[in-house]
């Protein structure tokens, strides 16, 4: 019996014409099974898929066509050649037209049988190829995340890199930007997803509790300790610890923490065994690290040992048409979670969501929805159904600090004081336009250039000036 996988099926039934074509193949050192009969040769293909189907139409007990029709019906993937005679090229064409991928007109010399092999070996291979593109960047979901922009498309790519490594992952962003949601991606992704996933917001808990909330105390060893209690390390064991805000720790407990994390040993508050541990560790903080190392808040020698894989979550701004992705999910389930009827958002209420800055990025968004379904009814979200500062009352999108909250701690609407005269106010899309021209002008058209200064995505420059060409704005 021939192997599972063949490279190549020869389906003819003139032996001496089979062992010709082999041995024109051979010369490329390609593995050849032939069959005389059509039904020899649906044998085969229930038996393993080749790569290449060298397919005779003329066959003793059935037409060629027969066993083209059954490998379109079941989509195998593999790519038929078909050999015809002079007579039949008409039906060979209409075999095109069920996904044969190319014919050969008997006679025909060994350089032609091989160049149209090797074409269509090459021809699977970049659809293999790009299948595993269209796999790796056409995701719109990944685990809780939601977007299908490229900025999250290298996010996704970076957490499947990373998952199956023991290496501690660093996660910076703005607040908002789902880092907990990073982290827990990580984690299910990884060998360790059946094992406790545990986190740690080292911003909210008090100084002196920290280090018992890391690595638990004994009873009695300080005010309120009237039992032994069990840290975070120790219920994380054998699974992922997430530190987030880890630029909040005190210095005497980064020390702690670094000893911890060099010998994965620790001794609870009071405590005097030393306990070991088995789990990974994930950081994350809204701050700039090395800006913290350098200002003296935080070790370098803990940055180091935590900044082995570095995730940056983009801000919802650099996410291109991610936040209508995101607002029709919340949308559908807050509209089902009240008993409201809403389903989509107008145009206009589109392009004011579009173009707002998103200080407080996706818990934004999620505040900016939920408001929208409580305190309006409908099937369609309109401009004035959006709360401020989204929305002035004729419902156009209001503009933005430059800064934009973009210190990465806004997490409300915010507000706009001081508002300057309605005379010297340009409309939002006037002053984008108008900033994305001058930095285009000023890196001598070079747009890939000037949306690294932007601080954007060239694909969102692209974007912006074709839609403002197509309304007469540009």
């Amino acid at each position: 019996m021939p192997p599972r996988s063949t490279p190549i099926l020869l389906v003819e039934d003139t032996p001496s014409l089979a062992r010709v074509y082999a041995e024109f193949l051979k010369k490329d050192c390609t593995a050849v099974t032939t069959v005389e009969t059509g039904a020899a040769a649906l044998e085969q293909l229930a038996d393993g898929v080749p790569r290449i189907v060298l397919l005779d139409l003329q066959l003793p007990d059935m037409h060629g066509m027969e066993v083209l029709k059954r490998i379109s019906a079941q989509a195998l993937p593999c790519a038929v050649i078909i050999i015809t005679a002079h007579g039949s090229v008409g039906v060979a064409v209409e075999a095109m037209r069920y996904g044969a991928y190319d014919f050969l007109v008997k006679p025909f010399s060994a350089e032609r049988l091989t160049v149209t092999v090797r074409n269509a070996m090459e021809r699977l291979r970049l659809a293999q190829l790009v299948d595993s593109f269209e796999k790796d960047l056409g995701r719109s979901r990944y685990h809780g995340f939601l977007g299908s922009s490229l900025a999250m498309q290298a996010v996704y790519r970076i957490i499947d890199s990373a998952a199956s490594s023991r290496a501690t992952v660093f996660i910076t962003g703005e607040s908002g930007t789902g880092k907990e949601v990073c982290a827990e991606a990580i984690h299910r992704q990884s060998p360790r997803a059946d094992r406790p996933f545990i986190a740690i917001n080292c911003g909210a808990i008090p100084k002196d509790l920290m280090e018992s909330e890391i690595f638990g105390h004994m009873k009695g060893s300080f005010t309120g300790a009237v039992a032994d209690r069990e840290g975070a390390a120790a219920r994380a064991n054998g699974g992922t610890l997430f530190l987030d805000e880890i630029c909040e720790l005190a210095p005497d407990l980064q020390t702690k923490l670094l000893r911890f994390i060099q010998t994965g040993t620790f001794t609870p508050v009071g405590g005097s065994k030393l306990e070991k541990v088995d789990l990974r560790i994930i950081c994350a903080t809204n701050r700039d690290p090395l800006r913290e190392v350098e200002e003296g808040r935080f070790r370098e020698d803990l940055y180091y040992r935590l900044h082995v894989i570095p995730i940056h979550l983009p801000p919802l701004r650099e996410r291109e048409d991610d936040v209508l992705e995101i607002c029709g999910q919340f949308l559908t389930d807050y509209a089902r979670e009240e008993g409201k009827a809403f389903v989509r958002f107008s145009p206009a209420a589109e392009q004011a969501l579009r173009t707002y800055h998103w200080p407080g990025n996706v818990r934004q968004v999620q505040n900016v929805v939920r408001n929208i379904v409580v305190l309006h009814d409908g099937d369609t979200v309109t401009p004035a159904m959006l709360p401020a500062p989204l929305a002035t009352p004729a419902g156009t999108a209001a503009p933005l600090p430059a800064n934009g909250g973009g210190n990465g701690h806004g997490g409300g609407h915010g507000s706009v004081a001081h508002a300057p005269s309605p005379k010297t106010v340009k409309p939002l899309w006037e002053v984008e336009r108008d900033a994305i021209e001058e930095a285009i002008a000023a890196c001598d058209g070079n747009i890939p250039r000037a949306a690294a200064l932007l601080e954007i995505s060239a694909s969102t420059i692209y974007r912006k000036r074709l839609a403002w060409q197509a309304e007469g704005k540009l």
